[in-house]
């Protein structure tokens, strides 16, 4: 028993004070005295009082001295209600979205009390792990008298969708953005530098990086291209050069276009593809597109045998934010599939077949300024059947050209008030979690995902297959025209409305799982 045991032991001895807690000890040094603060909640006499003050004063050490203050406070229901709510609502603000005052319900005791949270079933975990349930209790018995037991109660009621999307992603562990450097090697100068660069920036991080900085790489592309530049003090015009460059760090590649001084035009005219440079620059915005501006060039490579470092993501979000999955039904086309063999290989794994409608056909940085995700689409195969969609718009803010309009139906109303692709890929990384992704020409729309997931912190690494591959594997000499998605569909016996990032995922899904029949397997 530790000594705040033994006192109160003795406290509640006296008759007035048989349920008493102690509430605080102040202590005056000037003064050399110690302040201890009971709360009752019964009737108690001077005697009762002095009694403690003796009681209080043998737990001293020499030479302070004792003084009682003896609170008499009885709970009531509005009173304690109030206590928890502002308790909750201070020490757990995800938890107290979920809660009203008015769902604190209290029970009386003859000592205590206690209390519970009326609570919406799929929000009751907020509640129910127990730190709550057990802080409030530990809170209640400071100020009051007697124990307090807490409990939640599971009551049918609406969830706010908007509070619970802000909660939940306050709950989800917090992301700072990683920008990942590694040291330069043989560095030489080229172009000179101010500075001497130790470290450079992974190009796959370079639209993170701040300020001026360094990136490090093989040549892929070189090119000289001459332009007219007005010379003001000579009032003449004069031909420049300037150079398009391509590096690569295993990482990913960076284009840039550097304007030489008339002093270093020459060196840099021997570069050539293969050669390690580093280039000094910074990140420049234009036209709502983040580019690397270069500004100085000199030779340099990354660490012998350099393998990029893996950047770490976001983990999987433990609820679905926008896009919530559906029950997959296909009334046009029910029991196609009720042919009973299936490999293990379906039954074996999951499997998201999916597609995306863009604004273009840029789909990685390296090709310019990324086209937008309007819509996309997916399916989910578990033990081989169709079981889950998933489909969403994706918020634009680029006015939707013509082409694009009639190529897939989808107008700039269409997406006025859909989530922004921050949230749909959230979502998508979740739905896609344990997955093997498939896709026809998979790589296309896989290099949206990885750029607009890599954005916002989110990275997919998952095993993809693409069914135009596949497709030329197992139908090669049906006498296919090609292997477009319409004429594998068509050659099946499929319809679907192409242009449409759900339905073409279904369609997909379907070939996929045909194809996988007729060869046994998994593409190579």
């Amino acid at each position: 028993m530790n000594r705040t045991d033994e006192y109160l032991e003795k406290i509640r001895e006296l008759n007035g004070l048989k349920h008493a807690v102690l509430s605080s000890i102040t202590v005056d040094k000037r003064a050399l005295t110690a302040q201890f603060c009971l709360i009752t909640d019964r009737a108690y006499t001077q005697e009762e009082e002095e009694r403690a003050k003796e009681i209080s004063f043998s737990f001293l050490p020499k030479p302070l001295i004792a003084t009682v203050r003896i609170v008499k406070r009885v709970p009531d229901e509005e009173g304690l209600r109030s206590r928890i709510y502002k308790f909750v609502c201070e020490n757990f603000p995800a938890a107290s979205a979920f809660l009203q005052k008015e769902d604190v319900k209290i029970q009386l005791l003859e000592s205590g009390a206690n209390f519970y949270f009326e609570i919406a079933a799929g929000d009751s975990p907020f509640f129910s792990s127990g730190r709550i349930l057990d802080e409030v209790s530990a809170y209640l018995q400071t100020g009051y008298c007697g124990a307090f037991y807490g409990n939640v109660k599971i009551v049918e009621r609406e969830r706010d969708t908007a509070i619970l999307d802000e909660v939940i992603e306050s709950k989800e562990e917090e992301y700072a953005a990683e920008v990942r450097r590694f040291p330069i090697e043989n560095f030489k100068r080229l172009d000179g530098a101010d500075v001497l660069p130790t470290q450079a920036v992974y190009i796959a991080d370079v639209a993170l990086a701040d300020g001026t900085f360094a990136v490090c790489g093989r040549v892929t592309y070189i090119e000289e291209r001459t332009y007219i530049k007005h010379d003001e003090k000579t009032n003449t015009d004069v031909e420049k050069s300037r150079f398009s460059v391509t590096i690569e760090d295993g990482s990913g590649t960076l284009r840039c276009t550097y304007f030489p001084k008339k002093a270093t035009v020459e060196k840099v005219r021997e570069l050539k593809q293969g050669d390690g440079i580093v280039i000094v620059g910074s990140n420049e915005e234009y036209n709502g597109s983040v580019s690397f501006k270069a500004a100085r060039i000199n030779y340099g490579n990354p660490p012998e045998g350099f393998e990029p470092q893996a950047k770490k993501s976001k983990p999987v979000p433990k609820f679905y934010h926008t896009v919530f999955p559906e029950e997959y039904v296909d009334y046009t086309q029910a029991g196609l599939f009720d042919n009973p063999f299936k490999p293990a290989v379906l039954t074996q794994n999951t499997f998201v077949v999916f597609d995306l409608e863009t604004t273009g056909l840029v789909h990685q940085p390296s090709m310019g300024k990324m086209d937008k995700i309007i819509e996309i689409g997916a399916v989910k195969i578990v033990n081989g059947e169709l079981k889950e969609k998933f489909a969403s718009f994706v918020a634009c803010p680029d006015k939707l050209s013509p082409k694009i309009i009639e190529l897939t139906g989808i107008h700039d109303e269409d997406l006025r008030g859909a989530p922004t692709v921050d949230k749909v890929v959230a979502d998508f990384f979740k739905f896609v979690d344990g997955a093997y992704l498939v896709g026809h020409n998979v790589n296309f729309d896989y290099d949206f995902i990885k750029y607009y997931g890599g954005e916002n912190g989110y990275f997919f690494t998952n095993r993809a297959f693409d069914t135009v591959a596949f497709a030329q594997e197992v139908l090669r000499g049906v006498g296919l025209a090609n292997y477009k998605l319409n004429t594998i569909a068509a050659h099946y016996g499929f319809t679907f409305n192409h242009h449409r990032a759900y339905s073409d995922a279904a369609v997909t899904a379907k070939i996929f799982m045909e194809l996988v029949k007729a060869k046994g397997g998994l593409p190579v």
